[in-house]
């Protein structure tokens, strides 16, 4: 099943090989890319760190949301991101926006995404694929872009990287 969105960043390595690499990992884990965005460029909150490659992908599989937050978390280990700093950087962050229609708040889980509204790093990327009204939200992406005000320290610049070709499952 589609209408599950995931946001991708990365800010240490090879950004953009670290954004195909997840990926080429969640195919390997029976999770379907249907859709991605362009990458973008975006300034990092807080700013002592190196800028971020953003992206989003829809997604399709059977799996529930905490089975896909247990494999985008395997994922997160095997390209090389470990326990650090609190939003400090790393190689790969992959987050679950959407699941679905359903609206998810528990321990382990908060879907829509807890921040999705006030981060434009991602709704820039999902505004590209995702026009479905946010449930819960009532709002469309485009319409939270709208009333996103200006946010210090962060821009965000759309690249033409086409960061993983989704016919080539070699990237």
């Amino acid at each position: 099943m589609s209408g599950i969105f995931l946001g991708l960043g990365s800010n240490l390595g090879d950004r953009a090989a670290n954004l195909c690499l997840a990926v080429q990992l969640l195919a390997e884990y029976g999770i379907e890319t249907l859709n991605k965005s362009s990458i973008w460029e975006t300034l990092p909150v807080p700013p002592d760190q190196p800028s971020f490659f953003n992206a989003c992908v829809e997604v399709s599989t059977n799996a529930s949301s905490v089975e896909i937050l247990d494999i985008v978390k395997e994922i997160e280990f095997i390209i090389g991101r470990r326990p650090s700093k609190h939003w400090g950087p790393r190689p790969i962050d992959i987050d679950i926006l959407l699941f679905r229609k359903e609206i998810i708040n528990s321990e382990k889980l908060t879907i829509p995404h807890v921040y999705l509204s006030s981060r434009p790093f991602v709704l820039l990327p999902l505004n590209e694929i995702c026009r479905d009204p946010i449930p819960g939200l009532n709002v469309t992406v485009p319409n939270l872009l709208s009333k996103l005000k200006y946010v210090e320290g962060v821009e965000a610049v759309r690249l033409g990287i086409d960061f993983c070709n989704l016919s080539d499952s070699s990237c």
